[in-house]
């Protein structure tokens, strides 16, 4: 495998997981509005606030795009 595809096959397994991620987050929102009338609106909003917490951090890393490469610049002699 060439290294561009590497990186492409890299990309496009961020990405599908990034979607998978999404959705499900997405369908805990979903629940969590039947939930409310159940618990009552301050833990609802409790719970809403560490489903958003955890999706930010499932989500934030895997939006780093570790694929690319790496430039450097040789340093200086002094």
């Amino acid at each position: 495998m060439k290294t561009e595809e590497r990186r492409q096959a890299i990309k496009q397994q961020r990405e599908q997981l990034i979607q998978e991620l999404e959705a499900v987050y997405l369908a805990a929102f979903d629940r969590l509005g039947g939930l409310e009338g159940a618990v009552g609106e301050v833990k609802a909003a409790q719970l809403a606030q560490m489903i958003l917490n955890s999706k930010t951090a499932a989500i934030e890393p895997l939006e780093t795009e570790i694929e690319k490469p790496v430039i450097t610049t040789p340093g200086s002699n002094p």
